[in-house]
This record gives structure tokens, C-alpha cells and sequence, in this order.
């Protein structure tokens, strides 16, 4: 072959494990994977003392063995005839259908990695490039082999999902192999088959099916992380799967949980344009060129999640985006109020969801202004039956600490936080309880005018009287969403008090804390935030005893029936209750 040659290509022999030989050479067969050389054909044939041929007597072997040899000698008979000459171009179209003949192994691998050498040759050589000077005979060869291409790659792609892991390692670094030789082409060629040719079909098989797990965690570790381009890239293809004009997919619901799972790995987010410096492709060749520059990276990854966002998201893939939101998602967004809609989406959800969800509303607030209408009523109404036996009660007040800071909130709405927690508290978890109480007592201390919780004086004697002879109703107003509206500062904590006699000795004891002088600053919440109830279990049968406890020294002998075989007292209230059912 005569074609023009890069001289990366030249220079590259050995890439990913697969071997690719020089452009002038012959192709090596000891070195290729899966391939067998008959040394011992090459060998001079000894001769006797009479001058005649001693030939070596071969080893029997089965039907099997000599089919495999016999296809091995085909497809490498193959390769060489097509990279003679172009007559035997069609031996391509015999490789594709071994290829796809060959479920797993070597039977699919070394006509795979033939193809690859063989297309390799032909995209160096520029055979499927067409020109105005080209002959029309060269024109014809060349859409011929762009068709076989898109078969080859097609091929490749749904190898990916094979259940044989070496056969998705070997398809995934042969399409690597292929991407790099398209976008090394000169001119624009070379950028656009960035952005349709095999490394958009590369993406979508990635993410397009559960059982490329394997494949998509390898192309994100030597790939996507490794190579600038190869992100920029990756970004730019995720947004055109899901582009309004891109043809609906069969398996859309699986295109969308492989795009969450791959976009959501993506680390190493760069900081400033001196850290975009690894490509796979060819290098930058102008200064202002994109992929030198950090805003369109951060550009590019903004639209492919709001990509991902403008789909129908289940209740699971909402909570894995939201649960990484801050830290992986919002720092590559150049305007991260473009996140308010589907935060505010999510936030209204409810449950776990609007936990969730509070994180990333917290960041817009805090870093870019956001103006959240309502906040605190939406806040309040989070307060449910759940919330102190959520797995993401840590969480979740970790932020509400956060938010109940300031000294400017009204006296009723503090209130009303801490009398709905308290109220709670009352079919809460120890775990849940533990962190309840020690936030208690630094809201009081920190709005004072909320004591009236705790100690409120009733000065007119017959008032005192009436509630000492018949109590008082509670005027805190549980079903009342407005934290403004629910006359908790008119009401007191006697949740705690009952808390006070709590079955756990712990919590009992921490809980009294609201009873004594406040005479400590305030308490540190992240000491009682991962507290759980085996946790307090294992923490208290863990404890040396100093005096052994007072228990039942003699054990009955009976317990419904007297020494003479007739009921006694339990057993004639026990027969009683029996009847009366």
C-alpha cells in the first residue's frame, strides 16, 4: 500500500496489550494475541546419508485443533491478500462474518484484532478519504470500506456487553485504537470524528446496557480520566444522545442510568486552563482553540447533565444525582442557578428526596444568592414521622444547624422547630433522641426568648391553682404547616420531662440536661450525630459493673396455679380476660 502515513502511527507498535505493526513491515504473528506460529514449518528439512528428505512424523491431533489452526491460517491469508492489494478488498466482508461467527475467546479475538490492524492500515493510508481528484474507482472503495467500518465498529460496540470479560477489554482498547487513528486524521476530519464517529458509537454502547459495567469502568479509569479531550468529548456525546432531535432509543432507560453512572464517576475536576494538558488525540494546534479552554470544558459538562436532568428521572437516579450534587456536579456548572428548577423539583418531592435535595439548595443559597420563597415553611414541613429514622439523619441536621444559626430568626418559628422535633422525639430511635436534646439546648441558648419553653411562672393564684387541679391543653397546633402559625412559643417541652424517664438509661440521663442550669456554652452536634441504637446497646453491655444489679433470687415454681393445682390470682384474671374476649 501506498498511502500517506502519520508518523504518530509509524512510531506506535504496541498499544493497550494489542500489537500493531510498522506501516512497511509484515505483520509479526508471535506477537499478536491468541495467535499460534508454526515454528517448526520454517525449519530446514534434515536429510539422510542418501540424500533424501527425512521428513518429522506430526503428532495426531483432534478435528478441533486442526479447524482452529485452519481458520487461524485463513484470516491471516486473508490480511495479507488485502494489504496487497485492493483486488481482495471483499476479504474484508469474510473476516466481518468470522468475526461475527465467534461467540467468545480466541475465535472472536483474533479476527477482531486482524480487522483492527487491517482498517488501521486503511485509515493511515487515507483509503476511505474522498477527494475531487479521486478516481471513480477510488471513490467506489472508499464508501465500499466506510460501510464495512460501521459494520466492524457496530460489531465491536455490542462486544462490550459481552459476558466474556477479555472479549469487552480487547473490543473496548481496539475501538480506543480506532477513535485515536479517526481524529488523527488531518484537517477538520479529524475533529469530527470526535463528534460522530467511532467514539460517539463507543459512548452510547458504554452507557446503553447494564452488562458493559465492566468495559465503562476501565474506558473511565485509562481513558476519560487520563485524556482532556477525552472528557471534553465524552460530555459533548452524552448531550447529543439526549439532544431533543436525537431518535428515540429502545433501551432509554438504561441510555439514562449508564449516563448518571459515567458522568457521576468523572473526577479531577481542573481547576485552572494549566491543568487541561493530557490528550489522547493530537494536540491543540491554535491557543484558542476549546479544549484549552477551562469555561468550555465546565460549558460542556454543564449541558450534558442538564441533559440528563431535562429526562424523566426515577425516584433512585434522582437520589444518586442529588446525593453527589455538591461535590461532583454544581463545581463544573458555569452558572449554577441553571440547577434551581430541577433542585426545586426535588425538593418538593418530599421524604428522602427533599432531604436530599436540601444540600443542594443550601449551596445555591450560599454561594449564588438564591432566593428560595418560603424556605423555612419548606423546612418545617420536612419535620415528619421519618426524619429521626432516616438514614440521612446525620445529614439532615448537620444542615438544619446550619440554617437555625442566625439570631435574627423570630422567636415563634424557632420555637416551632423545636417544639415539632421534641414532639418526635417522643417515637424516635435512642439514636434519634440523642441528637434531638443536645440541639434543644443550644437553640434555647441561643434565642433566650424561647425559655418560656421551659420555665413560664404563672403568677395569679387561681390560675396556678386551675392548673394544678386540671391541667392545661397543649396549644402547640401539630398539623399547622406554617412554623409562624402553630402557638409553640405559647406551649412547653414536656415531651423532654416524659423523655427524662426514657427506658434507656442514656438517653434518660441526657435528657435532663434541659432540666439543669445552662451552664455549659453549648454543645458540639457531631458528637451525637452517628449514634445509633446498637450503638448505645454495645456501648452500655460494654460498661464495667461496679455493683452487680438486685435481681429475682427465687425462681417460681408456678405461675398461674397454686401448690394444690387451682388458680391463683393471675391465672383467675388471665381465665377472666379469656372469657370476657
Amino acid at each position: 500500500m501506498n498511502g500517506k502515513v502519520s508518523q504518530p502511527f509509524k512510531e506506535i507498535l504496541y498499544v493497550h496489550g494489542i500489537y500493531f505493526p510498522r506501516y512497511n513491515s509484515q505483520p509479526s504473528l508471535d506477537k499478536m494475541p491468541g495467535v499460534l506460529v508454526n515454528r517448526e514449518a520454517t525449519k530446514k528439512r534434515k536429510r539422510t546419508q542418501d540424500g533424501t528428505e527425512k521428513r518429522r512424523v506430526a503428532k495426531r491431533r483432534d478435528s478441533d485443533s486442526d479447524n482452529g489452526d485452519d481458520q487461524k491460517d485463513e484470516i491471516l491469508l486473508l490480511e495479507s491478500q488485502i494489504l496487497e492489494s485492493r483486488k481482495h478488498y471483499k476479504n474484508i466482508e469474510r473476516l466481518l462474518k468470522i468475526f461475527k461467527d465467534g461467540k467468545s475467546g480466541e475465535a472472536a479475538i483474533l479476527p477482531a484484532v486482524v480487522l483492527c490492524r487491517v482498517f488501521s492500515r486503511l485509515l493511515a493510508g487515507e483509503k476511505m478519504v474522498k477527494s475531487k481528484k479521486s478516481k471513480p474507482e477510488a471513490a467506489e472503495d472508499a464508501d465500499w470500506l466506510k460501510s464495512q467500518f460501521k459494520v466492524y465498529i457496530s460489531r465491536l460496540c455490542s462486544c462490550l456487553s459481552s459476558e466474556d470479560g477479555q472479549m469487552q477489554s480487547t473490543s473496548l482498547k481496539l475501538l480506543m485504537r480506532l477513535v485515536q487513528l479517526e481524529v488523527s486524521q488531518e484537517g477538520t476530519r479529524g475533529e469530527q470524528a470526535w463528534r460522530s464517529g467511532a467514539f460517539l458509537s463507543t459512548v452510547r454502547a458504554l452507557i446503553s446496557s447494564d452488562k458493559a459495567e465492566a468495559a465503562r469502568e476501565e474506558f473511565l479509569e485509562e481513558f476519560l480520566e487520563e485524556n482532556d479531550d477525552v472528557r471534553f468529548f465524552t460530555f459533548h456525546a452524552i448531550t447529543n444522545l439526549f439532544s431533543p432531535g436525537s431518535e428515540p432509543s429502545k433501551g432509554a432507560a438504561s441510555l439514562l442510568t449508564g449516563a448518571i453512572s459515567l458522568l457521576s464517576q468523572v473526577e479531577g475536576i481542573p481547576d485552572s486552563e494549566d491543568q487541561i494538558e493530557d490528550w489522547y488525540g493530537p494536540a491543540p494546534e491554535t491557543p484558542k482553540h476549546q479544549l484549552l479552554s477551562l469555561s468550555a470544558h465546565r460549558k460542556q459538562a454543564q449541558e450534558a447533565w442538564l441533559a440528563v436532568f431535562s429526562q424523566v428521572l426515577s425516584k433512585d437516579q434522582r437520589k444518586a444525582v442529588l446525593n453527589i450534587l455538591t461535590q461532583r456536579i454544581a463545581p463544573w456548572f458555569t452558572r449554577p442557578e441553571t440547577l434551581m428548577d430541577f433542585l426545586t423539583d426535588s425538593y418538593n418531592e418530599g421524604g428522602a428526596t427533599s432531604l436530599l435535595a436540601l444540600s443542594g439548595v443550601f449551596y445555591l443559597i450560599q454561594q449564588r444568592n438564591l432566593d428560595y420563597p418560603q424556605f423555612y415553611t419548606k423546612l418545617y414541613s420536612l419535620l415528619d414521622e421519618g426524619i429521626l429514622h432516616s438514614k440521612h439523619r446525620s445529614r439532615f441536621f448537620r444542615l438544619l444547624d446550619t440554617f437555625m444559626m442566625s439570631s435574627h430568626l423570630p422567636a415563634a418559628l424557632v420555637a416551632s422547630f423545636i417544639k415539632r422535633l421534641s414532639r418526635l422525639a417522643l417515637h424516635a430511635p435512642p439514636g434519634g433522641i440523642v441528637v434531638v436534646v443536645p440541639w434543644i439546648y443550644n437553640m434555647l441558648k441561643k434565642h433566650p426568648s424561647c425559655t418560656f419553653m421551659i420555665h413560664r411562672e404563672t403568677r395569679d393564684p387561681q390560675a396556678q391553682q386551675l392548673l394544678e387541679d386540671k391541667g392545661m391543653d397543649d396549644p402547640f397546633d401539630m398539623t399547622e404547616m406554617d412554623p409562624m402559625e402553630t402557638d409553640a412559643i405559647e406551649s412547653s417541652l414536656w415531651e423532654i420531662e416524659t423523655l427524662q424517664s426514657h427506658y434507656h438509661p442514656n438517653v434518660a440521663t441526657l435528657t435532663k440536661i434541659i432540666s439543669e442550669q445552662f451552664t455549659k456554652r453549648d454543645y458540639s452536634l457531631e458528637d451525637f450525630l452517628d449514634h445509633s441504637y446498637q450503638g448505645l446497646i454495645d456501648a452500655e453491655l460494654g460498661k464495667d459493673m461496679k455493683r452487680a444489679p438486685v435481681v429475682e433470687y427465687e425462681i417460681p415454681k408456678r405461675i398461674f396455679t397454686t401448690e394444690e393445682g387451682e388458680l391463683d390470682r393471675v391465672g383467675g384474671l388471665l381465665q377472666q380476660a379469656i372469657s370476657s374476649s
